[in-house]
């Protein structure tokens, strides 16, 4: 079986940025992914708009969308009420995460009525029974784990909760990867592990992201990158580093690879074409 992919999207707050999204799944959509996922901003800032996008998106195109939902700033009801429209749109695939809090609220804080971890969210879809659920996984330590194996037991906590897979944070280091997903199988962790890809589409703003979520950039890439901006080489490096990482991820049998595509396809279409997934024919309707 060949492997398969998918992409993520983020849902627009401006009509450029709407532009952009459409110019991004028209780009995307005919390499014919899996599923496509939308996500949620900080603090559930763009609850509405995901949910916009997430239907225009499944209506317009025919592919498999999956919502991202989190646990910030909303009640037990009114999550599950959102996750109850997106089922009855015919939406049944969800993308569980506790969620990041509003930047100037600092730490999370659950809603004193709403769901405390992603875990309780995940349990409270699974007895719904009406959804597909993914949650994260982190190969790199999460900034708030603290104890060594805590990633690992959260996420062996979300499956046991009723989670189908799961999409890691994006990583740099292929054994990064394999040292996880060898962790997890001897947790007892029987799911799909799907690796998160990120195009490196700016340097600088990877380095805020990779800091943020506690991804480590290991000092060969930093420096491979500081020189090839000085060259003007930046977006060929960005292409080779992530066909590179994908290639030696499905020589190690992986067979699915998630794209953090940032609205932004080109990258993303060329390690795909490079890496022989999609027919060269079939880029070439939407070059």
């Amino acid at each position: 079986m060949s492997p398969t992919i998918s992409y993520e999207f983020f849902p627009p707050r401006s009509l450029e940025a709407s532009f952009r999204l459409w110019d991004t799944v028209s780009a995307l959509q005919h390499t014919d992914p899996s599923f496509v996922s939308v996500t949620y901003g900080a603090g559930g800032a763009t609850r509405q708009l995901t949910h916009e996008a997430v239907k225009t998106i499944g209506a317009h195109t025919g592919l498999n969308v999956a919502a991202h939902l989190t646990c910030v700033d909303a009640t037990r009801a009114e999550t599950l009420e959102i996750a109850d429209r997106y089922a009855d749109a015919g939406v049944n695939r969800i993308v569980a995460l506790r969620g990041d809090p509003p930047k100037e609220s600092g730490a999370f804080r659950p809603h004193p009525d709403g769901f405390a971890s992603s875990v309780e969210l995940v349990g409270a879809l699974a007895k719904t029974g009406r959804f597909d659920i993914t949650v994260g996984a982190y190969p790199d330590p999460h900034p708030e784990a603290g104890a060594e194996d805590a990633d690992i037991t959260w996420l062996k906590r979300k499956v046991d909760a009723g989670a189908n897979r799961a999409i890691t944070q994006f990583f740099f280091d292929v054994e990064t990867f394999f040292r996880f997903r060898d962790r997890c199988v001897a947790a007892g962790i029987d799911v799909p592990i799907l690796p998160g890809i990120l195009p490196i589409h700016s340097w600088s703003g990877t380095q805020r992201i990779a800091q943020h979520c506690g991804a480590h950039i290991p000092p060969r890439l930093a420096q491979a990158f500081d020189t090839s901006e000085r060259d003007g080489r930046t977006e060929l490096l960005a292409t080779a580093v992530c066909t590179q990482l994908c290639s030696k991820l499905l020589d190690q049998g992986v067979e699915h690879l998630h794209f953090y595509t940032l609205n932004a396809p080109k990258i993303t279409r060329d390690v795909v074409h490079a890496l022989g997934l999609v027919p060269e024919a079939t880029l070439e309707k939407v070059a």
